[in-house]
């Protein structure tokens, strides 16, 4: 039997990148995906990018999952509303919320400074990758505690308190691993566990395509951009974050973020093309010590009580 067969999951931006590896990996593992997204076929929703949730779908089905596209604006609050009403309906439950609606790349200028960029631009790309995870989220909940149990997961980039190119950027990325812990302090008497995951250098489709080159031929990026050596496939956090829905004790990573790499090594997988990828020590080896959320979330939601009230054997050193 597959670690998460009889599960039904939600992956909230669906369409690419990330969150398709996601709903990959969560179909390999058993799971029912529920990809949603603002993409579908004949009409594309994001500049001129192909991808599709139906894609998404049968890919996972593909991988021995039950794969169902459903169209959704997650930043339209009846429409999200929809969304959970159609769960109920046909399956009763949610087990894994995956909150990583995005749809900011086109809106993002790195290297500008805060006083020349759009503010309409920024406010859009808070809508969309922030409100939209709180919106997801507080229509989700009410489903899990139904069963009083349940995994969410908010999909950032990076586990550090590093500058991210852009503010708007840097403050959405900032902000869904601080939803993730607010979340887990409210859900602290529930066992529904809330907690973000970074993945690394990732190798979406855009950026294979930026780089000219396809997964069969990555590394001739490198001649371009050297760092890319240490890249990772979507797939990578993707079996990350099965690997987290599966752990019967993943309740005591709840506030905190984790990134794939980290991951990877306390549960034991690899990338589909079979390495273990480590952006984190190559970031350090390359650019020197970053200072890590990831620590400072485990000490903060210890001192604070989240961790003491919730779980008494915690750890206090």
């Amino acid at each position: 039997m597959k670690p998460l067969e009889g599960r039904i999951a939600l992956v909230a931006g669906a369409t690419r990148g990330a969150g398709r590896g996601i709903a990959m990996m969560l179909g390999e593992a058993g799971a029912t995906v529920y990809c949603t997204g603002r993409s579908v076929r004949g009409r594309p929703a994001t500049g001129t990018r192909p991808e599709t949730i139906e894609e998404t779908a049968e890919l996972v089905s593909a991988r021995g999952g039950r794969g169902i596209a459903v169209r959704v604006d997650h930043t339209v609050e009846a429409e999200v509303a929809e969304l959970f009403e159609r769960l109920k309906r046909e399956q009763g439950r949610l087990d894994v919320l995956v909150n990583d609606v995005w749809g900011g790349d086109e809106l993002t200028d790195f290297g500008q400074p805060f006083w020349k960029l759009s503010p309409e631009k920024g406010r859009l790309m808070l809508d969309r990758g922030i409100y939209s995870h709180i919106l997801t989220s507080r229509y989700a909940v009410p489903l899990m505690l139904e069963r009083d149990r349940g995994l969410i997961v908010e999909i950032t980039d990076g586990d550090s308190f590093g500058y991210r190119g852009n503010l708007f950027y840097d403050l959405v990325k900032l902000s869904v691993i601080r939803l993730a812990f607010s979340m887990a302090w409210e859900l602290r008497r529930h066992p529904i566990t809330s907690l973000a995951v970074t993945p690394g250098f990732l190798r979406s489709e855009a950026m294979l395509e930026g780089f000219g080159v396809t997964e069969a031929n990555w590394r001739d990026a490198t001649a371009k951009d050297p760092h890319f050596i240490a890249s990772e496939t979507p797939f990578y956090v993707g079996r990350a974050v099965a690997a987290l829905a599966a752990d019967p004790n993943v309740a005591k990573k709840a506030g905190r973020v984790f990134s794939s790499w980290q991951l990877a090594k306390e549960y034991g997988f690899k990338d589909v093309d079979g390495r273990q990828p480590d952006w984190g020590e190559y970031f350090q080896k390359t650019f020197g010590r970053s200072y890590s959320l990831a620590d400072e979330a485990a000490y903060a939601t210890w001192s604070n009580g989240l961790m003491e009230i919730a779980y008494p054997d915690w750890p206090k050193e």
